[in-house]
């Protein structure tokens, strides 16, 4: 039997266990994961792209087990009252090819996003960092902050979209967090002025530049993860010329991320490198420091084995019959072949 996570048990879990709660121990595992990175066979993901989006798949495995992910990108949705972006996922046991878990990844990419964020910014933000500008108050939004809040101490949030219901649901969504305040800002500029962190998460799949050199001080973190496609950007040339990029994989990110508008000599640091410690994830306290995030199969990987391990210690979803159980395994027709009178039925059922 396979375990499945479907929405309403992801939806009950997390509600049980708590968004932020779950978010730093993913976090973790993330973390973890990076610092194995040359056990982890890792490939860019593979895109599908047409006029209103993208379906990508986002394999990788590190010898024992294997994992993937199925997320599309369609950001006309909304319009049509749909998703922007929705996952599922498959983590299988590499020594046999069985599938040992089918999970939702909607949810679980919004808590994944949100964790790999905030670990990169607890290396290269300054410490004292504790106000943060979010520009793009869509789907990822109250993640992100909750991320933040709980992971780095961000308190003050300045939020800028260019629907202000969004920023209004996002307030009303955070408001019962103690110890973090969401304020509207009229524009990009009034949000970013004064912010220690800023995060563009924005969905026009065009090249875009929401922040501009003149709009970033001396000392701030830029965590962009709304530019994750070609033709896709955020920032300003200017603002990546000037300071120090990390990203996830260089490979993937120099044809997705905001680097794309830089040649291919661009010098970036990957972010296992940061994590490791073998390079340092700023320079000073007056650093402007980028993490250009375009979503890596890698913190898909570590998701599908923390939900794993959350199924097998804490019961998490249900069993699903998606693989038949034989006596026989090379009779597989014995599972669709009239029943033989009197005899002995050859699947054998599997406990949950």
């Amino acid at each position: 039997m396979v375990r499945t996570i479907d929405v309403p048990e992801m939806q009950r879990w997390l509600r049980r266990r708590g968004v932020a709660a779950v978010i730093a121990e993913l976090a973790e595992v993330i973390r973890a994961d990076f610092l194995r990175w040359s056990e982890i066979e890792k490939t860019p993901r593979v895109a599908s792209h047409s006029p209103g989006g993208v379906i990508e798949l986002m394999p990788a495995a590190d010898g024992v087990q294997y994992g993937f992910k199925y997320v599309n990108g369609h950001p006309r949705n909304a319009r049509e009252g749909k998703l922007t972006v929705m996952a599922f996922g498959v983590l299988a046991d590499v020594a046999t090819g069985y599938p040992l878990l089918l999970s939702e990844m909607t949810l679980a990419t919004a808590l994944r996003t949100a964790a790999t964020s905030a670990l990169a910014a607890s290396v290269m933000a300054r410490p004292d960092s504790r106000r943060m500008a979010l520009i793009g108050n869509g789907a990822q939004s109250e993640f992100q902050c909750l991320a933040f809040h709980r992971l780095l101490g961000i308190d003050t949030v300045s939020a800028f979209d260019v629907d202000p219901a969004a920023t209004a649901r996002l307030q009303r969504n955070l408001a019962c967090v103690t110890g973090l305040r969401v304020s509207a800002a009229a524009s990009v500029a009034e949000a970013v002025r004064g912010a220690d962190i800023v995060t563009t998460v924005t969905a026009d799949k065009r090249r875009a530049t929401i922040l501009s050199a003149d709009m970033i001080a001396p000392g701030t973190h830029i965590n962009a993860i709304g530019g994750d496609c070609p033709g896709k950007t955020e920032l300003d040339r200017r603002i990546l010329a000037n300071a120090q990029v990390v990203v996830e994989f260089a490979e993937q990110t120099r044809v997705e991320g905001e680097i794309q508008q830089m040649g291919a000599d661009f010098a970036v640091t990957e972010l296992w490198q940061v994590l490791s410690g073998a390079v340092a994830g700023r320079r000073d306290a007056a650093a402007v420091t980028v993490f250009d995030s375009v979503g890596f199969a890698l913190e898909d990987f570590s998701t599908l084995r923390y939900l794993h391990q959350q199924a097998q210690t804490h019961g998490l979803g249900q069993a699903l019959a998606l693989v038949p159980t034989l006596d026989d395994p090379r009779d597989l027709f014995s599972l669709v072949a009239p029943p033989a009178v009197g005899a002995r039925p050859r699947v054998r059922a599997t406990a949950a």
